[in-house]
């Protein structure tokens, strides 16, 4: 029996080293965090049982410099102020997560404030570019106050970046803070692994719809067309970029100019088109720091959110990134749509999901090319595990590779191929 458990470990660790293969960036180091989720105002912050629950699988955990949970972390020049940044740290090292930080937002002296003074009203503003320099020294001293955190994305969705009389993002302006951080953080610790641009991957519905507005872009499909002005501050990071071990994007199926992703399932497949797109441009390892699929006020009960985010799980895994990050919507309250857990410390069907998939498909796992007999049916699976998912609100009976599988309405159901 023990001989039998042995060759079986053998047998599982030489598949994960299969199906798992090293994804480097330009500085050579592994980047693969792989499934995690993004603390918020709300996290689980004097919640043991919260604790408790992301300790028993743990995830990678992004959490911001400034904002979202942790306050200004540099009221005046060479003032500091890490105590509500140094609980979440903590709190993600004690739940055995690997610690992510999104170097965001700047403090308010750095973007025309007065020292001293927090107005959080203006989180979203970008430092000025003389203060460029500022940002990276800050970013430098999280760096050498978090030795055990070794990914940093810098800045978030081009806050503050939007040139509203060009009607373009500035890109020359974010890649000019954004090289200056990269620089500050590889002299810190050359190991240090540094990524962005962060940009938010919007789109239209239609390529009618981009071209109407004046800004269609090649990048289209039957799920809508990404914005021209992405295209290009895309591009121009891209070229200009002092360096990087990965790219980062956010986005959402649903368009800039709806209120509904129309079939929310075949939305999904924004994901994969424009993960491969990205992958068209660059050899870099691909994170989407940010992804949704509900558009607000869907109404939509929990068994159909769960499947639709089953559904941009399953694109997000097809596009072979080598990470996503779920924003946990946390709100404080009793009752939380889409969160990982409740204010009271329960379980909810989002965290399963994103434990799910952590476990089975890492960041790059070679999966089998698997369906299902009703198309209806949405299907990943590797060799030793595999997802299907009913996108309709009626109970499916079908098989996917010669085995039989029923599920419920907006069923999320795990088998073995």
């Amino acid at each position: 029996m023990a001989a039998g458990l042995v060759l079986l470990g053998c047998l599982l660790a030489l598949w994960r080293a299969t199906a798992t293969p090293s994804v480097t960036g330009e500085g050579g180091g592994a980047t693969a965090p792989g499934w995690g989720f993004t603390h918020t105002q709300y996290g689980a912050d004097g919640d043991p049982a919260a604790q408790r629950l992301i300790a028993q699988e743990p995830l990678p955990q992004v959490q911001a410099l400034m904002g979202w949970g942790a306050d200004n972390p540099e009221p005046s020049p060479g003032v500091y102020d890490f105590a509500r940044l140094d609980a979440r740290v903590a709190l993600i090292t004690r739940s055995g997560g690997t610690p992510i930080i999104t170097l965001c937002c700047a403090p308010d002296w750095m973007k025309g404030g007065k020292p001293g003074a927090t107005d959080w009203s203006q989180l979203e503003t970008a430092p000025s570019p003389a203060h460029d320099a500022d940002f990276a020294a800050l970013a430098a001293t999280v760096a050498r106050r978090y030795p055990q955190v070794r990914d940093f994305v810098v800045w978030n969705e081009f806050k503050g970046f939007f040139d509203n009389r060009a009607d373009q993002w500035d890109a020359a302006a974010y890649t000019a803070l954004y090289n200056d951080v990269y620089r500050a953080l590889k002299a810190v610790r050359p190991d240090i692994e540094v990524g962005g641009p962060y940009l938010p991957m919007d789109s239209f519905a239609s390529a009618a719809d981009a071209a109407a507005q004046g800004h269609g872009s090649s990048v289209s499909g039957d799920w809508g067309t990404l914005d021209e002005r992405v295209v290009t501050a895309f591009g121009y990071w891209l070229q200009h970029k002092a360096g990087a071990d990965f790219v980062a994007v956010d986005g959402s199926t649903v368009p800039r100019d709806s209120r509904s992703s129309g079939d929310p399932f075949a939305a999904a497949a924004k994901f994969t088109a424009v993960s491969r797109w990205i992958h068209s441009r660059t050899s870099l390892p691909l994170w989407w720091t940010e992804w949704y699929v509900e558009p607000s006020g869907s109404g939509w009960s929990e068994p159909q959110r769960d499947a639709v985010l089953a559904a941009g799980m399953i694109a997000l895994a097809e596009g072979h990134v080598a990470a996503a990050f779920y924003w946990n919507p946390e709100t404080g309250d009793a009752t939380c749509p889409g969160c990982l857990w409740s204010s009271t410390g329960a379980a909810l069907p989002p965290l399963a999901l994103l434990q799910g998939f952590a476990r089975w498909f890492p960041p790059m796992a070679a999966l089998v090319p698997l369906r299902a007999a009703d198309p209806r049916v949405l299907v990943l699976a590797q060799a030793a595990r595999g997802v299907a998912v009913n996108t309709t609100a009626q109970t499916l009976r079908t098989t996917v590779h010669g085995h039989p599988l029923i599920l419920g309405p907006y069923g999320v159901v795990w088998f073995t191929p």
